[in-house]
């Protein structure tokens, strides 16, 4: 069995098991995300939208948020000009399973170590580490002195003409 879905502006055919990769969605890794714009789901009874089919959703699992390879654009006049410009894009991309294809969206796994006893938090990164430590090390910024005002010269003048 397998149905096309519509996500992100464009369409992708899915079966179970399969993994695709998508445009970027606000979810986190082991979440149950399900889509809704179920255009076609085929197998012995095919089911053509018109143009969606209702009461369908497929439903799938994020397994992680990653970027895209690098597009180049290259831009460049000719002729006269000269002009050169180059500019590079990396997609942010989901990576999803597709756990079930209509029916009810499965449970999400446990992610807190109460729930599942293997759960181990996100190690911190190296760069995270080392700014952590410089901000615990810096000492508290101290206040500059206010500026002393010089003593009026004029003043001064005055008194010793009198």
């Amino acid at each position: 069995m397998f149905a096309v879905i519509k996500t992100g502006g464009k369409q992708y055919k899915v079966a179970q098991d399969s993994i695709i990769e998508i445009e970027k969605l606000e979810a986190e890794e082991g979440d149950v995300v399900s889509f809704e714009d179920v255009l076609m789901v085929g197998g012995d009874k095919p089911q053509i939208g018109t143009p969606l089919v209702s009461g369908t959703a497929v439903h799938g699992e994020v397994i992680s948020q990653k970027r895209g390879e690098k597009v180049i654009n290259f831009v460049k006049r000719r002729r006269k000009h000269g002009s050169q410009r180059r500019k590079g894009h990396r997609q942010y991309l989901t990576v999803v399973k597709i756990t079930a294809i209509g029916g009810k969206a499965p449970a999400a796994k446990p992610k807190t170590a109460k729930a599942d006893p293997e759960f181990k938090p996100a190690k911190k990164t190296v760069a995270k580490k080392a700014a952590e430590t410089r901000a615990a090390a810096k000492p508290a910024a101290a206040k500059k002195p206010a500026a002393k005002k010089a003593p009026a010269k004029k003043a001064a003048a005055k008194k010793t003409e009198e």
